[in-house]
């Protein structure tokens, strides 16, 4: 039987027993109070939540077509005891892997494979790239057209009309927050490249399962650029021109679990299990938030890079961030002095220096942080993938899609350029 969509009560849930850091009231100042909350996945959050997957697979049918990672999930102990509880559930699957960020040819392709099967649930279990695969998939199997028809700038972006086949959503990283969002992100690299989003209410996951026991086999660089992905996605959705209090409360949750789990978490220092759900919380926040108000210059800039370069989202992310904040701050401050996201920027800086500094010092306070977290998370320039000055102009002119329309300052084609040129 198919879900209820949650109410605002299940919304309310994801905060219970996390403590929201308190706030000033200037830096909560909301520039618009209008806001809509669109519907979230049913949340089931939690050390050995994965053990529940079977029995909801098991509500929406008997066959699930089950879209992993490349090699992580089956060379995990994971993996074996769940397919033994998907069989003792009577449930049959097929198996489809995502290696890298996918591309429109493979949803395609998966689509025109199992459209004629009986496929009643669509399970992605995996990173970001994985679940956003599954999310398109899981969009096309019954209407059984390509995905083009419905790529933002793209193709003729057609209306996705649906219906959706029932998705679950697994995330085996802390990351994208793709568990919590309507859009699936497909690529084709190279130099006609892109990388656009298949974006629509239907797409989202029935079930969010958020197990951080899932994480435990995260690589150091993995956990480091994912985890910056989510503490960007949490920033730039904190100051984007979006941005309600609502949201806020969430980003500056989400914020605090970084601070407190990201670097412990990376340097192998303290309780593991505690940091792995902190910075699953964190990047579960960072899809709810960046899904309803936005994002800024860093994933302008991610998107051509990504579709460009042979570059890793969440690198993008961790290299650029603390550029892309210097440079936001020194143009308001030169050119829109009076503009209330400077209170919000002191505001993070506050919060992740654990201090009531005075609004000037903190935001310097918050470039220090964001520059030692990229030196102590080792995370690469981006002359390491190819990127040079001459790429420059052209990765400036594609980087003005959704995410910039919402950064907190219009910046021009020279600061921009300036972000890329400080992390070659």
């Amino acid at each position: 039987m198919r879900q209820v969509p949650p109410s605002f009560a299940t919304f309310r849930t994801l905060l219970i027993g996390w403590t929201i850091p308190a706030v000033t009231p200037r830096a909560l100042e909301p520039l618009s109070m209008d806001f809509q909350l669109a519907r979230l996945p049913c949340v089931d959050f939690g050390a050995g939540a994965l053990a529940r997957l079977p029995a909801r697979v098991a509500a929406y049918g008997q066959c699930a077509l089950i879209v992993t990672g490349a090699r992580s999930l089956h060379a995990s102990p994971h993996w074996d005891p769940l397919a033994r509880d998907l069989t003792r559930h009577g449930i049959a699957w097929e198996l489809i892997s995502v290696a890298g960020e996918p591309s429109p040819a493979l949803v395609d392709e998966a689509v025109a494979r199992y459209r004629s099967e009986p496929i009643d649930c669509v399970v992605g279990i995996g990173g970001g790239s994985t679940l956003d695969a599954a999310k398109a998939i899981a969009g096309l199997l019954r209407p059984g057209n390509s995905v083009l028809e419905h790529l933002e700038g793209v193709g003729p972006e057609r209306p996705y009309k649906g219906p959706a086949t029932p998705f679950i959503a697994v995330p085996t990283t802390a990351g994208t927050g793709s568990e919590a969002t309507k859009n699936a992100v497909l690529s084709l690299q190279g130099e006609r490249g892109f990388k656009k989003s298949f974006r629509d209410d239907k797409l989202m996951a029935e079930w969010a399962i958020i197990d951080p026991d899932l994480l435990a086999s995260c690589p150091p660089p993995v956990l480091a650029a994912n985890g910056m992905d989510a503490f960007t996605q949490l920033l730039e959705s904190y100051v984007s021109i979006r941005a309600h209090p609502l949201m806020d409360a969430l980003a500056l949750s989400g914020m605090e679990k970084v601070r407190d789990a990201l670097l412990p978490w990376y340097e192998g220092v303290g309780t593991q299990t505690e940091h792995r759900a902190n910075m699953a919380y964190a990047a579960l926040l960072s899809g709810i938030t960046l899904a309803h108000v936005g994002l800024g210059s860093v994933h302008g800039l991610a998107s051509p890079l990504g579709a460009f370069f042979p570059i890793p989202h969440g690198v993008v992310c961790g290299t650029l961030v603390a550029q892309a904040t210097r440079v936001n701050i020194a143009v308001m401050q030169a050119r829109e002095p009076d503009n209330p996201t400077l209170a919000k920027y002191a505001q993070a800086g506050r919060l992740l220096s654990r201090s009531g500094l005075d609004e000037h010092t903190a935001r310097q306070t918050l470039l220090d942080i964001l520059e030692d977290w990229t030196c102590r998370l080792q995370l690469p320039r981006l002359g390491q993938y190819g990127i040079m000055e001459t790429d420059i102009p052209r990765i400036v002119a594609h980087s003005r899609g959704s995410s910039m329309k919402t950064n907190p300052v219009v910046l021009s084609d020279t600061e921009v350029a300036a972000i890329l040129r400080a992390r070659l």
